[in-house]
């Protein structure tokens, strides 16, 4: 697997914007990524990561795992492009279009933050096809919307917290304000109120856009965990990537409840040493849709268009690795009726606070 490290984008940016440069005098660009599963070479695959890059231990890792098993079981050459600190819009353009140019086909951009990007880049590469995670403002022929429905799992997360709890108080920390992370408040809110009608949910978000620091530093989410714990929360719930794990030690810390997310946190290395106060975590199953886009691409039937992972496909869900959750048989009882309910529609979870 090839991995493009954050100081060689900045120089493989400015390759791809000569590049670009290029192809604006009216040659039309080279598209090599449609035949390369074709031939006897081994296809190449991308995924270019969101803020945190690999190594968060959450989001970006999913979608790592998915691209590992595209690589052991489709025999695929995996390429992966890190972001850059402060990076705009321009970066992830020129990003996008060298791994298109490179002729890798799928290209993933995973998180919501490259919309405007593959909106631009797609285009110029119709042979290829373009996969986002968790967004749909952007559509196109060439274009996979792969998303999740965030508050189902999230609403099961509320559950739990709400069983777990002694004190009735407990904290919701989003990264950052926008939409998306509004979904998992909602959700999470809903389900703790579901539950214990008197409980307290104390929510907070680590920045405002255009500021995405509340994603990939860990001291804002610990800062914003300790507030928590010291208003009275003993859950702690947080949908921050990497600045999660900031949270995850602060809740540690005091020997309180955790709740992690995307990516089964109770399991990560990178984590190991608070593993035993991480309740449990929403999961997102960003690892299958990652792979299936890839097979989908390799079986020469590209996936377009929305593609959804809900709580009836196992899409979303609530890990129970820790064997202190799987103790409690009153929250986990609770739990499942809760998911059953979801999927037969009799609850429906909100998408907005």
């Amino acid at each position: 697997m090839r991995r493009i490290t954050r100081i060689a984008t900045v120089g493989i940016a400015s390759a791809a914007l000569a590049l670009s440069a290029t192809a604006c005098g009216g040659k039309k660009s080279s598209d090599t990524g449609s035949t390369a599963s074709a031939g006897t070479k081994a296809a190449s695959v991308a995924i270019a990561y969101d803020i945190g890059g690999r190594g968060d231990q959450s989001f970006n890792d999913a979608a790592y795992a998915g691209l590992q098993k595209a690589e052991k079981e489709l025999g695929v050459k995996g390429s992966e492009a890190e972001p850059t600190e402060g990076e705009g819009e321009a970066d992830k353009v020129q990003r996008l279009t060298e791994l298109a140019r490179k002729g890798n086909n799928p290209v993933i951009g995973v998180g919501f933050s490259y919309a405007p990007a593959i909106k631009k880049v797609a285009p110029k590469f119709p042979n290829t096809t373009f996969g986002i995670i968790d967004d749909t403002s952007v559509t196109g022929p060439n274009i996979a919307n792969l998303v999740f429905n965030e508050e189902q799992g999230s609403y099961l997360a509320g559950v739990a917290a709400a069983k777990a709890s002694k004190t009735g108080t407990v904290g919701f920390i989003g990264g950052v304000e926008v939409p998306l992370i509004k979904k998992f408040e909602a959700g999470f809110t809903q389900g703790v109120k579901d539950t214990n009608p008197n409980a307290k949910v104390l929510s907070q978000y680590l920045t405002q856009p255009p500021n995405f620091d509340g994603f990939s530093k860990p001291d804002l989410g610990k800062a914003a965990a300790q507030g928590q714990l010291d208003g009275g929360a003993d859950v702690v719930y947080a949908a921050a990537g990497l600045a999660g794990s900031g949270a995850i030690e602060a809740t540690a810390a005091k020997g309180k409840w955790a709740i992690g997310v995307d990516s089964d946190q109770y399991n990560q290395a990178g984590l190991s040493k608070y593993k035993d106060h991480i309740l449990t975590s929403v999961t997102k199953d960003v690892s299958a849709a990652v792979f299936n886009e890839i097979k989908s691409v390799q079986d020469g039937k590209p996936a377009t268009g929305e593609i959804r992972y809900g709580l009836d496909a196992n899409g979303v869900g609530l890990a129970d690795s820790n064997p202190e959750y799987k103790k409690m048989a009153e929250l986990i009882a609770a739990v499942e009726k809760a998911k059953a309910d979801i999927i037969a529609k009799k609850i429906t979870v909100k998408t907005a606070p």
